[in-house]
């Protein structure tokens, strides 16, 4: 295997291994949870073998973690906002705008990719993830989108994935951060096959020995590793989730929900009851909208809406690092949130998020050329 200048310790490896570009994000202490150069380093070998004819394919992974669950990648590194939007630090705002552009040159990649969505896959792993174009999980997968816990909302193109989803799933997903297993990510279309965990290095092992660019010839040489996905208990409650997150507003959903009464209704309302009151309505606002956007207008939309969740109350006083802060600072798991109850989040508190802080010509996402 052929490797760039990335020693062992470099938090991703980039390797080449005959017609493959192989990206391994490696942070395993961290779970693979992305940092500023972590993107950085992943776009440059994007951009490197986009025109590279040796490399007809590319594979994303994550580091293993000896003795631990595995993990795709955990999102992005929630200390690292937290202490940068304290501090006013200007890479917050590097960070996502080159997150963005990673997760859209995936998007539009010219060249097949293959995510190994292998363990936990959340926030801004799905965000790689979602425009690979074959996503393949493992029985011990975990897909989420939790931003709602720490006081976001599901970026990293979450709109735009989730909202594709069926029926009102997008809502669903978006507002609860329900954990999603192997078989549910098949069945909303948030993967595209299941691999035996346990055949993983085998797995690999005959995904890398393919030559050439036919993305099908991969395929079928990692056909005797794939299992069938089984039933996903989330598609079984399609109607009541179509039911309940079809209402207008945040409060008229927690309201249908109550109304139910069932074990699953009360569960779900326990786990709304938990997340930001502003960035449920945030985030149900956001999935709507998307509906109806390209990827580029809704990466556009995330943008504006990021930037909105730390400038809007800048430093302590923003959703997010009061989420992170209970989350995974202080750990006390006790956030206080403003407003406190979602019947006093207005529409104009939701409409704000949606209003661009830039001009048209000076947004930062203003082109997605690959370079």
């Amino acid at each position: 295997m052929n490797s760039k200048e990335n020693p062992a310790e470099s938090s991703v490896l980039i390797e080449q291994h005959g017609a493959w570009g192989v990206v391994t994000l490696n942070r395993p202490h961290a779970m693979n949870a992305l940092s500023l150069e972590m993107v950085r380093l992943v776009t440059d070998a994007l951009l490197a073998w986009k025109d590279d004819p040796k490399i007809a394919h590319v594979l994303l992974q994550g580091a293993g973690r000896p003795g631990k669950p595995p993990a795709f990648c955990a999102g992005g590194d929630i200390r690292f906002f937290h202490q940068a939007a304290l501090a006013g630090d200007p890479r917050l705002d590097d960070f996502f705008t080159e997150e963005y552009r990673l997760d859209h040159l995936i998007h539009r990649y010219p060249k097949p990719v293959v995510a190994l969505m292998d363990g936990v896959v959340m926030g801004g792993g799905m965000g790689l993830a979602q425009g690979a174009s074959w996503r393949v999980v493992t029985p011990r997968s975990v897909l989420a989108m939790p931003e709602t816990l720490i006081g976001l909302f599901p970026d990293v193109g979450g709109g735009y994935f989730l909202s594709r989803c069926p029926g009102r799933t997008g809502e669903f997903l978006a507002l609860t951060g329900q954990h999603l297993q192997a078989a549910d990510a098949i069945a909303l279309g948030l993967a595209d096959t299941v691999v035996r965990g346990d055949d993983l290095p085998g797995f690999v092992h005959a995904l890398l020995a393919v030559r050439g660019g036919n993305s099908e010839a991969f395929r079928a040489a990692a056909s005797s590793f794939e299992q069938t996905p089984g039933p996903s208990d989330l598609q079984a409650q399609q109607g009541n989730i179509d039911r309940h997150f079809s209402k207008p507003d945040v409060p008229a959903i927690l309201a249908s929900l109550r109304d139910e009464g069932s074990d699953w209704a009360l569960q779900v309302l326990a786990q709304l009851q938990a997340r930001s009151p502003l960035m449920l309505g945030v985030a149900l606002a956001q999935i709507r909208k998307a509906r109806d956007m390209g990827l580029e207008d809704e990466l556009r939309m995330e943008r504006d809406m990021i930037r909105h969740s730390f400038a809007l109350r800048p430093g302590s006083g923003s959703e997010a690092a009061e989420g992170v802060r209970a989350l995974a600072i202080d750990k006390d798991k006790q956030p206080r949130w403003s407003p406190a109850r979602v019947e006093d989040v207005s529409a104009d508190m939701v409409a704000r998020y949606f209003v661009s802080p830039w001009p048209a010509h000076a947004h930062p996402l203003r082109d997605f050329l690959i370079q």
